[in-house]
């Protein structure tokens, strides 16, 4: 088979499940099976990679649904590929000696909460419905000191809940783990599995842009059934989690990955349904992103679907 010109596809996060299935699509050669060279890179937070992926600087990027409308509030020229797994997948974890739980949400006071840009928006929306006056009731949420382009959001966040740099954090399953093993957070919200409207607000996607896709339609399908097999592949032997945390994690992380994805399984599945868009569109609207009424046709490339059923 011949080998396609060098392709990017970047990630907001590497130290995390959250884009894993993009990661071991590259790690486990998955992407070179297709006959592709593409170069893994870490570009934090995900509303830079949105606008470079516009820009052209990179040409796929693994990250949240919305991200696209960080580059241009119409959407403009992403094209969503597939759901790299379903519903919003950030977790709220608190100091244990805060008496914080799912119901009263609404009676948080006076808390400084660690979350990246990007995700930081489904927990201020969260917060909201839940009744949380932000601003009244002393409630930051900023981005972690020290997270730079070549960390993990989570790991530093959980970190810094330990320092007491900060009350609690909003940031992926990963950092939640470190965080609860090492005794310094308690869950209180996990947006994936708690149901209701949250968990429909956006979900890890694969996306490139209109452009790319009309360009390189070999290869943006290639790029797209390399991760679905990922997909297959960890939901069928977690285990290969490890083989891909070994090369790119610390030891500790490393020894994580695999149960995480392991739980992550049951979500592991391409498919952008209806209901899936229409959260999205949704929360882009409520959040102020757009305002746009954003249709599936404008978020979702057409071509990929065929992919999702073929998987």
């Amino acid at each position: 088979m011949t080998r396609k010109a060098a392709m990017r596809l970047a990630v907001p996060d590497l130290v995390s499940n959250s884009y894993f299935p993009a990661i071991a699509a590259v790690e486990l050669g998955f992407l070179r099976d297709e006959g592709l060279d593409v170069e893994l890179e870490l570009l934090f937070p995900v509303t830079d990679a949105a606008v470079a992926l516009r820009d052209g600087q990179i040409d796929f990027l693994a990250g949240c649904a919305h991200a696209p409308l960080y580059a241009d509030p119409a959407w403009g020229d992403q094209k969503l590929l597939a759901a790299l797994a379903q519903n919003m997948y950030w977790f709220l974890v608190v100091r244990p000696d805060l008496d914080v739980t799912r119901e009263n949400l609404g009676k948080l006071r006076d808390i400084r909460i660690g979350a990246a840009p990007g995700p930081d928006l489904g927990l201020r929306r969260l917060l909201e419905a839940a009744g949380t006056d932000l601003t009244g009731a002393g409630v930051t949420i900023a981005p972690v000191a020290g997270v730079a382009g070549d960390v993990s959001f989570g790991v530093t966040a959980a970190q810094a809940l330990a320092d007491g740099k900060i009350d609690a954090f909003w940031a992926n399953g990963m950092g939640t783990e470190v965080a609860v093993r090492r005794g310094v957070g308690k869950v209180v919200v996990d947006a994936r599995r708690d149901g209701g409207e949250a968990a429909l607000y956006t979900f890890p996607a694969l996306m490139t842009t209109g452009r790319t896709a009309a360009e390189r339609p070999d290869e943006t399908a290639a790029v797209t059934r390399g991760v679905l097999r990922a997909q297959r592949e960890l939901r069928r032997d977690p285990s290969l989690a490890t083989k891909v945390g070994t090369a790119l994690f610390p030891e500790m992380e490393a020894g994580l990955i695999a149960g995480l994805i392991e739980r992550d399984g049951p979500f592991y599945e391409p498919a952008i349904s209806p209901e899936a868009a229409a959260g999205l569109a949704g929360f882009a609207r409520a959040t102020g992103l757009t305002e746009r009424e954003l249709t599936y046709d404008d978020m979702v490339a057409a071509a990929a679907r065929d992919l999702w059923q073929a998987s």
